[in-house]
Parts: structure tokens; C-alpha cells; sequence
């Protein structure tokens, strides 16, 4: 039987407490994971709570699954997947398709919600905006997605157009993961832009401009796409020579 985690989801705490394990040393890299029955008995999780929460690791680039070998850390000889190897979505949509959605839903959203953001939606971006760099030099990979959703999340909710807002909320699950997958071949250089990337779309958002937020959006979804493996075409490439 599980234990009562209180708000939190099951598999959220699971995921916490391996990759602070795996942060702490507990679990070092290139180590060797227990069994599923082993580690979930020591956990006091089911089994499939822990499968998600190892699918969340892989997908981070934290663990590594080898088949017939097991599920290892992350290390020099169990490198993480190449960019789009680890996306758990195909048989639905590429990550390209996800990737295209987002280009288009998202930069009109912010459009949409530059000119209506009140002060109080203002502070509670710019401290998602912070959480997500803060976490990032700490390590804290979950954190760092969590404030990256909370960040994109909270323009979604700002945008007046109700059908637009239903349909964030609806492709909730493949969103999250699209934000993930990005992460295993992130350079430190390109989180960095990704950071100057978010506070540009906040500074739009709170001038007020709906079409310089809606373009820094567009900016920011369009490079982190690339990272993710997903081949966007570009609208000089697409009108041809």
C-alpha cells in the first residue's frame, strides 16, 4: 500500500526522491539501478508509480533504460539519448508536431494576453521566470521543467480567448513532455539564452506589446525546438528560392 504523500501526486514524490539519490551520490553515475520490485519495495510505491517516475528520469536524461543491462545513471558509459530519441509520444505526434503546435498556439496566446496581464500575473511570472534559472544552477532538473511549464502555464490562463485556453489545458500531458525532452542536450550556453529568452518574453508582457511578446515567444519556442530534435521549417525556407 502507498504511502499518503499529502497534495502531491505519487509518482511526483517518487521522481523527487530518486533524483535526489542520484544528486546526492546515493546513486552515482554509470551506477546500476535496483530491480523495479527492489527499488519500489524500498520506496513504498506500486511498481507502476515507479515506472512513470523512471519514464519522467529517462525523458530528463538522468537514467538510462539498456535493454537486457538495465535502468542506469547517467554517466560516461551510458550517455543520455540524442535529441527527439526520447520523446514517449510518437505513436500520437512527432515532436515536430508538437513543436509546430506550440509555434502557433502559444505566440498568438501571448499576444493575445500582453494587453490584459495585471501587475499581480506580472510578479507571479517573473518569480516562475526566476525559479526556473535558480533551479537550473542548482541541479534541480525537476524544478527547473516544473517552473518552465508554471512559466508558459501562466500566459495560457492570462489569454482572454476561453477555446484557446481549453485547448492548452488539453494537450496538457504532451506539452510537459515536450518540455523535457530538450533537456539531455542542453548546453550551458543555450540554457543561458533560454533564460534571456524567458525574461524577453516578460519584459513584452509587461510593456504591454502584444506583437514584440508574441515574437520572443516565437523566438524561445522555435530554438528550444531545435535542441528537442524537432525540424521546424522556417517561413524563408518555406516560401523557397
Amino acid at each position: 500500500m502507498e504511502e499518503d504523500f499529502g497534495k502531491l501526486p505519487v509518482t511526483e514524490v517518487v521522481t523527487r526522491r530518486i533524483q535526489e539519490m542520484i544528486r546526492s551520490g546515493e546513486f552515482p553515475p554509470d551506477a546500476k539501478l535496483p530491480s523495479q520490485r527492489i527499488l519500489s519495495e524500498r520506496l513504498g510505491v506500486s511498481r507502476a508509480s515507479l515506472r512513470e517516475a523512471l519514464l519522467t528520469l529517462e525523458t530528463l536524461g538522468l537514467i538510462r533504460t539498456l535493454p537486457a543491462r538495465g535502468t542506469f545513471v547517467t554517466g560516461e558509459r551510458t550517455r543520455a539519448p540524442k535529441a527527439g530519441q526520447n520523446w514517449r509520444h510518437d505513436a500520437r505526434y512527432s515532436i515536430t508536431e508538437v513543436f509546430q503546435t506550440r509555434l502557433v498556439i502559444e505566440s498568438e496566446m501571448c499576444r493575445l494576453a500582453a494587453p490584459v496581464m495585471t501587475d499581480v500575473q506580472l510578479a507571479a511570472l517573473e518569480a516562475a521566470a526566476r525559479t526556473f534559472e535558480q533551479a537550473w544552477r542548482k541541479g534541480d532538473l525537476l524544478a527547473h521543467v516544473e517552473a518552465d511549464l508554471d512559466f508558459h502555464s501562466q500566459i495560457a490562463d492570462a489569454c482572454p480567448n476561453g477555446m484557446l485556453r481549453m485547448f492548452y489545458r488539453s494537450i496538457h500531458d504532451v506539452l510537459t513532455e515536450s518540455q523535457r525532452v530538450p533537456i539531455p542536450n542542453t548546453e550551458v550556453s543555450r540554457m543561458e539564452a533560454s533564460i534571456s529568452e524567458h525574461h524577453a518574453i516578460l519584459a513584452a508582457l509587461r510593456a504591454r506589446n502584444g506583437a514584440m511578446a508574441a515574437l520572443t515567444m516565437r523566438t524561445h519556442i522555435s530554438n528550444t525546438a531545435s535542441i528537442a530534435g524537432a525540424l521546424l521549417v522556417e517561413d524563408s525556407e518555406a516560401d523557397g528560392p
